[in-house]
């Protein structure tokens, strides 16, 4: 209760300030938030400070390249809602919303916060993503969703057994039994992956969602916790590119790409992974474009960085960073960031991991 008391009174000076208030309005809130904490063991925030508080945690996030925007957020807020049907319709309007036809907007949806006896669960780790398989022909799909996949045929969800199955979204209220319910197909938006120079790209089938929705991750703010608190932006071509199709434990597809190329893979310094890696981040941007879907290439992320490192030391406000999650994984020695050291420090509000739903007793 005290930890809550000291994070609630440093958040409400820090945001009053940020926002233009007064001593005396901040110094009236804090006395507020101090009364109810004493009296019930938690406050509620006005939507005003989850909205900015929801923002800063933003702006805080050291593993976040895309931070400039960080004050164009848009904050829903679904504190309201009591069950895990109420709690799905939210998140498929959450969907629809971000999507926007293709023009992504950066949004966050935030659920009751965590109390004595009330804690609302997302299982998903994003709210859309594709299934995996083990099976005795190999892997079928994205392996990093291989636990949570057999998480919902174990609920009762039907496998189809494709490599881009979307993955039901399973909801939690209170400890009691998860509910899965499936994504409506209307408001669903994916891109078939081709490439500009090569024909051939379109025969390998591949496809991806156009909006990375983290959705397993907690809200701090002021002392208080929301366990459910999904949250999106737009896509860096990389994530798909060299990490979702390229990397060997996900789609593995670089050997493919290069047979396709006619590259020669039996030696590692013909560099023929590189060259397929090129082509598949081509392929990657420019079927997002074509589709008219947002995406951003890891070159022009990092020149926004690098103005939102500009517009924070302006404000007299350090830059926190994880370094090795910021510069990406192509190219990175062409970028500023990777010429320079980031402190790691951990700043509140902020979005943090927690255990995963489907593995806790």
């Amino acid at each position: 209760m005290e930890q809550m008391r000291q994070e609630a009174r440093e958040f409400i000076i820090n945001t009053y300030y940020e926002l233009g208030k007064t001593e005396d309005e901040a110094l009236r809130r804090i006395e507020e938030v101090e009364q109810a904490i004493i009296e019930k063991g938690f406050y509620e925030q006005t939507y005003e400070e989850l909205e900015y508080g929801a923002k800063v945690a933003w702006r805080n996030s050291n593993r976040c390249i895309g931070r400039l925007f960080w004050d164009q957020l848009h904050v829903r807020d679904q504190r309201h809602l009591k069950t895990e049907e109420a709690i799905f319709q939210a998140l498929v309007e959450h969907i629809d919303f971000a999507t926007n036809g293709g023009r992504i907007r950066s949004t966050i949806s935030v659920f009751p916060q965590l109390k004595q006896g009330q804690k609302v669960r997302i299982w998903n780790h994003q709210l859309i993503r594709y299934a995996g398989y083990e099976t005795e022909q190999g892997i079928i799909g994205d392996s990093d969703s291989i636990e949570f996949t057999n998480a919902c045929i174990e609920l009762g969800w039907k496998p189809k057994y494709g490599h881009f199955d979307i993955l039901p979204l399973v909801t939690q209220v209170n400890g009691n039994e998860p509910k899965w319910f499936e994504i409506p197909e209307h408001v669903l938006l994916e891109v078939p992956i081709q490439h500009p120079d090569y024909e051939w790209f379109s025969d390998l089938g591949l496809q991806w969602y156009a909006v990375p929705i983290i959705s397993d991750m907690s809200l701090d703010v002021g002392g208080i916790t929301y366990p459910a608190a999904p949250f999106n932006g737009w896509y860096m071509g990389t994530e798909i590119g060299a990490r979702n199709f390229a990397d060997e434990y996900r789609y593995d597809m670089l050997p493919t790409i290069a047979e396709y190329m006619g590259l020669n893979v039996k030696r590692q310094s013909t560099l023929w992974k590189d060259r397929a890696l090129l082509e598949l981040n081509t392929a990657v941007l420019h079927s997002f474009k074509e589709t008219g879907v947002s995406i951003v290439d890891h070159h022009t992320a990092a020149q926004q960085f690098k103005k939102f490192e500009e517009k924070e030391a302006s404000e007299k406000r350090d830059v926190t960073g994880k370094w090795t999650w910021l510069i990406p994984p192509v190219s990175p020695a062409t970028t500023h960031i990777f010429h320079k050291p980031y402190s790691n420090e951990i700043v509140k509000p902020n979005y943090f991991y927690q255990g995963k739903p489907f593995k806790e007793g």
